[in-house]
């Protein structure tokens, strides 16, 4: 209890848009508390409002903005013409950076209330929110707003994946993709401290009104980006040439949105001790295990990175090689949690992202996850609405069994049948193909061995120039 106590508490801000429907809008802000959850913060209150835009100034309405400074403390106004506070961003990311730490991005008029029928899910808190958690990504000028109506510090939906993804990446290459991200977002929210912007003397002779504080720390910003940009094209053609030796090895990728479950399939199947946790971004490095038990040849399988709406495009780049997995694997498995009922959208989400990368094209499966918390009849209105998708609950042993059934007969249809003929001076190719390939069976002659095997066609290419080399 003493250390919930000590948690950061957070309000939560939305506008429900035209074309946004009621569930949708409550499955976003769900989600939105979920993620604030899994950085660290409590959530106390949600201010929601319908509008037909965010408001230019500070995103809500007058009255909203009111009502959210009383959870807060604040004015509930936007002063004009107040000078702005020091920037926080560009503190934190002062600090880290003298630390070798990646920059925070934990910082950065009004139209009249459209519609207030729309009300706090909470009640007000004991404690001012110290948070304001905007369901949106907002301009820095909106961000600054919102702080000074409210008095606390403002976060939007964008600047808190970031963060997570920054405090659960582990490899390097991950770190280095969500540290150019974190800095992509942070750099058009420095600002000037209250002092205003001192100039460093410049130009020969030291003439010239030179740059300013601020221009100096925009300009580290895009001399640490560039640093960060070369040492990871160095990290990914290491993995290039990886995957390259992995190229005859048949892979299957699980791809879904973010806690659909895909850890605990990639743990079921490959008997691995992959972290499996209730919280959203669980994983963020793709993992590869063989298939288990194992099979002759090896199947792989890799648990890729969860997908979330409204991910930041900079974070869709830049985990572009983390995905491309999914865009080298033999076959897709969209893994979807058929017990939320938004997961239709869900689906979509991940369709485009992976579409985003040309990943469309890969030959794929639909399974329906967590069917175990669906009550008979609300499975078999999902067998006529997905009738060629796998239903399935990956805590259910026999239900894994049949998924590792169905991914080893798909591949083995994929499988041609073809012979070769290994002189004896090239005997060492053999073991290969016993490790690429089902032997189907092996016999010598006077000129080496004739090994009779079932492989897919790029398998059988490769082996055949493998001997002839």
């Amino acid at each position: 209890m003493t250390n919930d106590a000590a948690r950061p508490t957070a309000v939560l801000v939305s506008v429900q848009l035209p074309g946004v429907g009621d569930t949708d809008h409550a499955a976003d802000l769900a989600e939105l508390g979920r993620l604030v959850h899994t950085l660290g913060y409590d959530v106390v209150a949600t201010v929601s409002q319908r509008r037909t835009a965010l408001a230019a100034s500070a995103v809500l309405g007058e009255g909203k903005l009111r009502e959210l400074a009383a959870i807060t403390g604040g004015e509930g106004v936007v002063p004009s013409g107040a000078p702005e506070r020091k920037s926080k961003v560009r503190e934190r990311w002062k600090a880290e950076n003298a630390a070798n730490e990646p920059a925070a991005p934990d910082d950065d008029g009004d139209d009249v209330d459209d519609d207030d029928d729309v009300d706090h899910r909470f009640a007000p808190p004991p404690e001012k929110a110290t948070f304001v958690v905007v369901d949106h990504e907002i301009s820095p000028s909106q961000a600054r707003n919102l702080e000074r109506a409210t008095g606390a510090e403002v976060l939007d939906r964008t600047g808190v994946i970031v963060e997570i993804f920054h405090r659960h990446a582990k490899s390097r290459e991950a770190k280095l993709e969500v540290e150019i991200a974190r800095l992509n977002y942070v750099a058009p929210r420095l600002r000037e401290g209250g002092g205003g912007g001192d100039r460093q003397r410049g130009g020969i002779g030291g003439k010239g009104a030179g740059e300013s504080a601020l221009e100096l720390d925009k300009r580290k910003i895009r001399d640490r980006i560039a640093e960060l940009k070369q040492e990871l094209e160095r990290i990914q053609k290491e993995h290039s040439t990886r995957r390259a030796l992995r190229q005859s090895a048949r892979r299957v990728a699980l791809v879904g949105y973010t806690n659909a479950g895909k850890s605990s399939l990639m743990r079921a199947l490959t008997g691995s001790d992959v972290l499996v946790a209730d919280k959203l971004f669980a994983t963020l490095d793709t993992t590869v295990r063989a298939l288990h038990p194992e099979t002759k040849p090896r199947l792989l399988v890799s648990d890729t990175v969860g997908f979330i709406k409204k991910l930041p495009h900079d974070l869709v780049a830049s985990f572009r090689s983390t995905l491309d997995e999914a865009l080298e694997a033999g076959l897709l498995l969209y893994v979807a949690d058929a017990s939320d009922p938004t997961f239709r959208s869900q689906l979509e989400v991940t369709r485009g992202t992976l579409a985003e990368i040309g990943a469309d094209v890969v030959p794929s499966r639909l399974l329906l996850n967590k069917v175990d918390r669906l009550d008979a009849a609300a499975r078999a209105e999902l067998a006529i609405e997905y009738p060629d998708a796998i239903q399935l609950s990956a805590k259910d042993s026999a239900d894994v069994a049949a998924l590792r059934e169905t991914i080893i007969a798909y591949f083995a249809s994929t499988m041609i049948e073809a012979e070769l003929v290994v002189p004896y001076a090239k005997q060492k190719r053999v073991a290969e193909i016993y490790e690429a390939a089902q032997v189907l069976s092996e016999e010598y002659d006077e000129v080496g061995a004739k090994v009779r095997l079932k492989a897919d066609a790029a398998t059988v290419a490769r082996l055949e120039s493998l001997i002839a080399k």
